[in-house]
């Protein structure tokens, strides 16, 4: 039987860099500027975070390892 082999892809953005961009900035929409979804990044701008609750949910899925860039790929660790 032949091996199965599976390949996760990721992005060339950091986990860390988008960890902390989130934290000192992440109220206006840093980390999705930063990896590449600028619309929710307007979003976040003028909703100041989705009201913070969206920027704490954030910061969660970025230590999780759950964060995506606008391809649809997890951020590299």
């Amino acid at each position: 039987m032949a091996k199965v082999q599976y390949v996760t892809v990721t992005s060339d953005k950091k986990k860390w860099t988008a960890f902390w961009l989130c934290l000192f900035f992440g109220i206006i929409g840093a980390h999705y500027f930063y990896v590449g979804r600028k619309g929710k990044g307007i979003l976040y701008c003028f909703t100041f975070g989705l009201l913070m609750i969206g920027w704490f949910h954030d910061l969660g899925t970025i230590l999780k390892g759950r964060f995506k860039d606008d391809t649809g790929c997890y951020l590299k660790a």
